[in-house]
């Protein structure tokens, strides 16, 4: 079956790609690159693992933060304890890793549900950076407790400056992106659904709940170790525990909630949206208010309207960004008729 049905929707599809790979990186500059585009394509791919394991499965988690942590420092360990290894056979095997975590966490979802679940995966966060912080092997003894990523070597080439990174990053996000929508739609993510609505219904039926929860928990943190990965080697490239805190997990959350709940864009809009809007915000009140203001007043009152647009938007737009895109759309193949 197509991923997109609608011929509009595949050309769309694919003009964006072009976009992406051959325009964007020869006309944006550095600042837009380093600053905005990497953190978006990685929180991205973040989100898009969340969102298969709330938005698909019903599973509530907080702890997207520690399986990023967890990948950007088993990332790390590999490239700097097998040196013949590449480095994006790297990132998936840190993958791995974070989805054998995931699975240890997800264990509890087999016998608690709702914000039971929610706590306990909460505990996976304060675990996994409270042992990579305690033992000083995953950082290699380094007295600061701060990580040097290494540099980006694929097929002998070495990729450096914002452009080339942005490329690989977007390059692990189309294909994940794929595979997402692949599995989405098909048998694997119809179990994932039928979990979601109604559990008991779908185990008397004859689906291994125990399979089906593991299996979303360990998908999902294998995206988020992969993003945790780009993230640390292409955006942070000097990495602490901390930079991985519950902070970044709510975010997280955020993103699935106001991008939309089982949709695969939905992780791309969401991410956008809090990347981007403090940074609006930012440029609004310096072009109003300029130095007649005091800076930490500006900071505050953009705080105070960034959470009041969330609250707002998940009550007038509970479905996410992803719904508003939808109905466009929808309006835009009717149109000129109302109806």
């Amino acid at each position: 079956m197509r991923l997109l049905p609608i011929r509009e929707d595949r050309y769309l599809l694919w003009g964006l790609i072009a976009v992406g790979f051959f325009v964007i990186p020869f006309t944006a500059s550095e600042y837009w690159l380093s600053a905005i585009l990497i953190p978006w394509l990685c929180f991205s791919l973040v989100a898009l693992g969340q969102n298969i394991l709330m938005g698909y499965t019903g599973q509530l988690s907080l702890g997207s933060a520690g399986f990023m942590a967890a990948g950007a420092f088993a990332c790390y360990n590999i490239l700097l304890r097998i040196e013949w290894m590449p480095f994006i056979p790297a990132v998936l095997l840190s993958g791995l890793i974070a989805a054998a975590i995931g699975i240890v966490f997800g264990i509890p979802s087999l016998r608690v549900r709702g914000l039971y679940l929610m706590v306990a995966t909460l505990a996976s966060q304060f675990f996994i950076v409270w042992v990579i912080d305690k033992f000083g092997w995953f950082k290699n003894y380094d007295s600061s407790g701060i990580i040097t990523a290494q540099d980006i070597v694929i097929f002998g080439k070495e990729f450096t400056t914002p452009a080339e990174m942005y490329v690989v990053v977007l390059g692990f996000c189309v294909v994940l992106t794929w595979a997402a929508m692949n599995m989405a739609k098909g048998s694997i993510g119809r179990n994932w659904q039928a979990v979601r609505d109604m559990d008991v219904a779908a185990e008397v039926m004859g689906l291994s709940l125990i399979r089906t929860k593991l299996q979303a928990f360990a998908i999902s943190s294998f995206y988020c170790g992969v993003g945790g990965a780009l993230f640390a080697f292409t955006y942070l490239k000097s990495v602490e525990p901390a930079a991985f805190d519950i902070t970044m997990s709510f975010r997280i959350l955020f993103m699935v909630l106001i991008g939309g709940l089982g949709t695969i864009i939905g992780a791309y809009y969401g991410a956008g949206f809090i990347l981007l809007l403090p940074v609006f915000l930012n440029i609004f009140f310096h072009g109003v208010f300029g130095d007649a203001v005091d800076a930490t007043l500006t900071s505050a009152l953009e705080q105070v309207i960034f959470g009041a647009m969330i609250i707002l938007f998940m009550i007038y737009q509970p479905l996410g960004m992803a719904k508003i895109f939808q109905n466009f759309q929808d309006r835009l193949r009717k149109w000129p008729f109302k109806t």
